[in-house]
């Protein structure tokens, strides 16, 4: 299956510095829509029958999020725009940013009007700084039209932290504070920033809104599969020929955009979602790329046979400990035990009990981390362990003979 622009359809068409060339392709006619024919209410129900999913790897259903943020009764609402992207091989927002930072507005402003926030924020990843003159040129252009008129838009940059691209560690790094997960309930629709109803949606999902407001719900709810509605954008990397961000309906086979499309061969593994993201192995190439099956948040990492499993895992939960913010104890010492364990198989000092190690632990992780990173941090070790228990085996009964062999000299 061919890619479906909808969202990349502005992309090299338009000119990111220049609002009119927006306007040309009907931009701001779906916030003209809502203004003129839509109460926030109808703009909250036509988002839910769309059946839309956060696109920034949670995938919880954007229109109930919304609903739940527009029942509070408050003197004040925010909305934030998720644009920390700290993912690992992620940068389709980037690339939404850089060509087409128009639509995002549009989406922010239909979103705020929506649910009834008078104040919006776009949290800026650190590394993303060369984009922020881009961003408030847009902000600005669409001022200076009267398309904003009521609505305040501030960009917070980020102090590049990985950990600040869950919603609850974001929010405590607007307010000032030192980035980390909060306990929950209660959730940001009815208590987030300031302590007040607060919706964060990440830049693909905000873009996605303007497209489905003016073309409707149903057109909407027809592409893609029955639990994953519409497109999606992922961001490709690795052992490809052909790397870069590509848009595919979801439901689309991974083999369609890796082989198809980036032209990867001699594939052993691809990696979906970013660090923490599952692992799918040459043999079901063929899984479809949806919310039901594996997805996450766009971010695709080819494999070829050249890679090591092992060494590929220690390296990723290096980082994730690294990143780790510290506050609850499976997150921080369990990613620590893990390189611990991980550091022995990679560098071929295994034990025979590692492999039952490396599985309680993730079990524990999983059920007792605050947050995403250490609930999801040990899928990447229990994926390999599924597909490639073969090479945790064969390192520790290298390492058995190689210590026994020292243990007769």
């Amino acid at each position: 299956m061919p890619e479906k622009r909808i969202l990349l359809k502005n992309c090299g068409r338009i000119d990111p510095k220049n609002i009119d060339t927006y306007l040309a392709q009907d931009g701001f006619k779906a916030w003209q829509k809502t203004q003129k024919e839509m109460t926030p209410d109808a703009v909250v129900a036509e988002i839910k029958a769309s059946e839309l999913r956060g696109r920034g790897g949670a995938g919880f259903p954007c229109g109930l999020k919304w609903e739940l943020a527009a029942r509070e009764e408050s003197d004040e609402k925010f909305l934030i725009c998720n644009a920390d992207e700290g993912e690992v091989g992620a940068f389709k927002d980037r690339y939404l940013l850089q060509n087409d930072p128009f639509t995002l507005i549009e989406g922010i402003a239909i979103a705020a009007y929506a649910i009834g926030a008078g104040k919006c924020c776009i949290y800026l990843r650190a590394e993303y700084h060369y984009l922020l003159d881009g961003l408030k040129n847009a902000i600005a252009q669409a001022r200076e039209k009267g398309l904003l008129d009521g609505l305040d838009i501030d960009i917070h940059e980020g102090a590049g932290a990985y950990i600040c691209g869950e919603e609850s560690a974001l929010m405590d790094s607007i307010e000032g504070k030192r980035g980390e997960a909060r306990y929950r309930p209660p959730f940001p629709p009815s208590k987030g920033l300031w302590g007040k109803p607060t919706i964060i949606n990440n830049v693909e999902t905000l873009s996605t809104i303007p497209h489905i407001v003016l073309n409707g719900a149903q057109w909407f709810h027809e592409i893609g599969t029955e639990k994953s509605t519409g497109t999606k954008l992922f961001s490709v990397s690795g052992d490809v020929a052909k790397p870069g961000v590509y848009e595919l309906v979801l439901g689309s086979s991974l083999k369609e955009l890796v082989v198809d499309i980036c032209g990867a061969d001699n594939i052993k593994m691809v990696q979906i979602g970013g660090a923490t993201g599952g692992i799918v192995p040459y043999s079901m190439i063929s899984t479809p790329l949806a919310y039901e099956t594996v997805l996450g948040s766009g971010a695709v990492t080819v494999f070829n046979e050249s890679r090591q499993v092992i060494d590929f895992v220690y390296r990723t939960m290096d980082f994730l400990a690294a990143e780790s913010c510290g506050k609850c104890t499976p997150c921080r010492e369990g990613t620590e035990a893990m390189i611990e364990i991980l550091g022995r198989l990679a560098t071929g000092d295994g034990r025979q009990e590692d492999i039952q190690a490396l599985e309680d632990l993730s079990g524990t992780m999983m059920l007792s981390s605050l947050c995403g990173l250490g609930q999801a941090a040990s899928i990447p070790v229990l994926d390999t362990l599924k597909y490639f228990r073969n090479e945790y085996e064969t390192r520790i009964q290298q390492s058995l003979f190689l210590r026994s062999l020292r243990g007769r000299i």
